[in-house]
């Protein structure tokens, strides 16, 4: 071990530089709206209105960032530190299969080559159950190549175990599965695994039972999975960027040139084996989500629901440098990946950054003080596209899941709430409220993200009893806090 840190000792301090500013720099940020969902199911896992989104409670993932809040109180840091420590037994893997499948000298590569994408630190910083995923991802990979390799029953079973949790951490991870049949399949037709086709079948056998319960909680959400979709049909050019096929390309082509340059000779690839299984993470779901929202119309191809292909693009990027690269190299390359993953994504022009746009925070702050007293109106819009009716209502109960900014980032004021998007139900009620209500006061505000607030705010402009009234906006980049107040 004393040998290892010294060594290593460069790449270590890299790697704790990495760390420290890609990773734990926005961890004290203002959560985004997603991991305000995070922050209401896990303080009200009971609460009536999570019906409206039946596929996010069923997640085991919360039960991390509420034992971290039990640990360590309330707060972002809290919540997102689960994500860190998966994260970071992640690039343990991953070097542990860069090692075993492309080169005894590519794993720190490999680390440095994750850091070195934006997507991957940012899950790593992120109070969601992406990197508890990539994180279970990779242990099941790990175990399957491992019990393939021994066919040892103790490998064989946490490959069970890890593959069976992968499902039910998020339930779009179905698209995963078949990496693992496909790998296995390969082995085994190649003659190239001490597992009989005996053991195999068995364990797939439990593993499908294990993952029944779940088939059937996805099917009966499918139903009505597109109530929860606010995303276009993608397009077929946007293929190439879900797979980072340009970080791929690139990272060939800068090897190639340096092979040129100092006259390395091409070397073996790795085996064929290990080649289709690094393809297979690399492109399998992102393609296999591509072509489901394509044919289904619920569209799930979404750069958070793919990217346990995060550490495929790693090992594809350490493979295609294993063409040239010589043993004796693998160190200085990792720390020329090392400083690149520091300049693209260290945000050195500021002392901190954010882990969003999102700053729910400071934009609660900020209605705070535009409020002049407890009674002033808020038209808190939601920022969730199931706020809609019939799930929204005038009459829906406050804060709810669907106004779970108001519970995690309380403000004062009456708050009225407004669906995502403009509906006639809402606009009848929108009416009334202005009649009522907002046209006998002096000033209210409306608040929400910017993306939802901005059709309300054009209608409510609109309002022949505004006309003369002053219109602020304050803007907390993605979240906006927009003031009426009468003129004078």
């Amino acid at each position: 071990m004393v040998t290892f840190f010294r060594s290593n000792w460069l790449l270590l301090s890299l790697l704790a530089v990495c760390i420290a500013r890609l990773w734990l720099v926005p961890l004290p940020s203002s959560f985004w709206t997603d991991e305000i969902g995070t922050a209401f199911i896990v303080q009200r896992p009971a609460d009536p209105s999570l019906a409206a989104v039946p596929q996010l409670p069923v997640s085991i993932y919360y039960a991390l960032p509420r034992a971290a809040g039990k640990l360590l109180g309330f707060s972002e840091i809290a919540y997102r530190l689960p994500s860190v420590l998966l994260m970071a037994i992640a690039l343990f893997l991953i070097w542990q299969l860069a090692v075993r499948l492309i080169d005894p000298q590519a794993g720190w590569f490999a680390v440095f080559a994750c850091l070195a994408i934006a997507d991957f630190n940012y899950y790593a910083a992120d109070a969601r159950p992406y990197a508890f995923g990539i994180c279970v991802a990779c242990a099941s990979v790990y175990f399957l190549i491992r019990w393939l390799d021994s066919a040892s029953w103790k490998f064989a079973l946490l490959f069970l175990l890890f593959a069976a949790l992968l499902w039910r951490i998020q339930l779009v991870y179905w698209a995963f599965y078949p990496l693992f049949p496909i790998y296995t399949l390969l082995r085994l037709t190649r003659s190239s695994t001490r597992t009989g086709w005996f053991q195999a079948v068995g364990i797939y056998a439990a593993l499908g039972l294990a993952l029944l319960p779940v088939a059937f909680d996805a099917v009966n959400i499918l139903h009505n999975a597109k109530a929860h979709v606010f995303a276009p049909l993608p397009r077929i050019r946007l293929l190439p960027g879900a797979v980072s096929l340009e970080i791929v390309a690139l990272s060939g082509v800068c090897v190639w040139l340096t092979a040129q340059f100092l006259k390395w000779k091409i070397k073996r690839p790795a085996s064929p084996g290990a080649l289709m299984l690094i393809g297979l993470w690399w492109l399998w779901t992102p393609l296999c989500l591509f072509a489901f929202s394509r044919l289904t119309g619920t569209v799930l191809f979404l750069p958070r629901y793919y990217s346990l292909a995060l550490p495929g693009i790693a090992l594809a990027v350490t493979a295609t440098a294993a063409l040239y690269l010589p043993s004796a190299w693998w160190k200085q390359a990792a720390v020329l990946v090392a400083v690149a993953a520091l300049l693209a994504g260290g945000h050195w022009s500021v002392l901190s950054f954010d882990h969003t746009q999102e700053d729910w925070r400071q934009a609660s702050s900020d209605a705070d003080l535009a409020a002049d007293d407890p009674d002033t109106p808020i038209l808190a819009v939601s920022p969730y596209i199931e706020a809609q009716p019939p799930v929204w209502s005038p009459e829906y109960k406050l804060p709810g899941f669907l106004y779970a900014h108001l519970f995690v980032y309380p403000t004062r004021g009456k708050v009225y709430p407004l669906p995502s998007v403009y509906s006639r139900q809402g606009a009848i009620y929108a009416e009334a409220l202005v009649r009522d209500t907002l046209a006998r006061r002096s000033r209210f505000i409306i608040y929400g993200a910017v993306r939802n607030t901005a059709g309300w705010v054009t209608w409510f402009t609109a309002r022949p009893e505004f006309a003369g009234w002053n219109i602020s906006l304050n803007d907390s980049r993605a979240v906006a806090v927009v003031v009426f107040q009468k003129g004078f």
